[in-house]
């Protein structure tokens, strides 16, 4: 059985002033310890973070390739770990739409996050244009060979499957949907890597919320959640958590 991961993804949100919510998301995560619970803040956050967060993991929402050099405003393996994280988002639909990140620059990434003994969630998804055209499945299995890393395991990887039309905007697929997709990246997992695929866990995002969460976590090859602005608080990220917690 792969334990279920609940991450939130708090994006370009978060002050000081909140930590209070990642005080009250860890006493969540602490009261529920059959699953994993992780939290991916700013950049400007992990540090403070860290420091209130107890046991529960906190991570970044991007890194650079490369170790150190003269790239402006970005952020190495090295400083992340330094700053107390542990886990590291890269490939975000936000990251590949809005900043045109190409599968060679997540798989980049992802190295880079490995090397520094970080925890990498690697992200796949279709817009609404290649759903409607029917390439949906094709684009996620396109993703995930050219992101993957060699040596990909259950050990420091986690696939997220987010369809970029249902990231904050309150549709989702459907369960079927959902499955399928799922199915697909699990089969392209375990022609990658083999039977490795199998430890590998897979979360679902977009529009995930308490309200429907222990259904779509219901699903088969469903092995957690990657969460936007469901995790923003606790009132709403914590029966994110719960609800995952009440699954067999």
């Amino acid at each position: 059985m792969r334990r279920r991961l609940i991450a939130g993804n708090w994006k370009m949100h978060g002050l000081k002033a909140q930590l209070g919510e990642v005080e009250a998301i860890a006493a969540a995560a602490a009261a529920n310890p059959q699953i994993d619970v992780a939290l991916c803040v700013p950049f400007t956050l992990i540090a403070p973070a860290v420091a209130v967060a107890g046991a529960l993991p906190i991570g970044a929402q991007d890194v650079h390739a490369a170790d150190k050099g003269a790239h402006t405003g970005c952020t190495s393996g090295e400083m992340l770990r330094e700053c107390g994280a542990t886990l590291t988002i890269v490939g975000h639909s936000e990251r590949r739409g809005d900043q045109h990140e190409t599968g060679h620059d997540a798989w980049a990434k992802a190295v880079a996050a490995r090397r520094h003994g970080l925890q990498v969630i690697l992200c796949c998804g279709e817009t609404a244009a290649e759903r409607d055209a029917g390439r949906a499945e094709r684009i996620v299995q396109s993703q995930i060979e050219k992101s993957l890393p060699d040596g990909a395991s259950a050990d420091w990887l986690t696939l997220a499957y987010e369809p970029r039309w249902a990231i904050g905007t309150g549709k989702t697929p459907t369960l079927e949907d959902i499955a399928a997709i799922h199915a697909i990246a699990r089969a392209k997992l375990r022609a990658m890597v083999g039977d490795a695929a199998d430890g590998i866990r897979i979360l679902y995002g977009g529009s995930l919320t308490g309200a429907n969460a222990v259904e779509i976590l219901a699903v088969d090859n469903v092995d957690g959640a990657l969460v936007g602005g469901a995790s923003l608080t606790a009132g709403k990220f914590v029966p994110i958590i719960e609800a995952a917690a009440s699954l067999p």
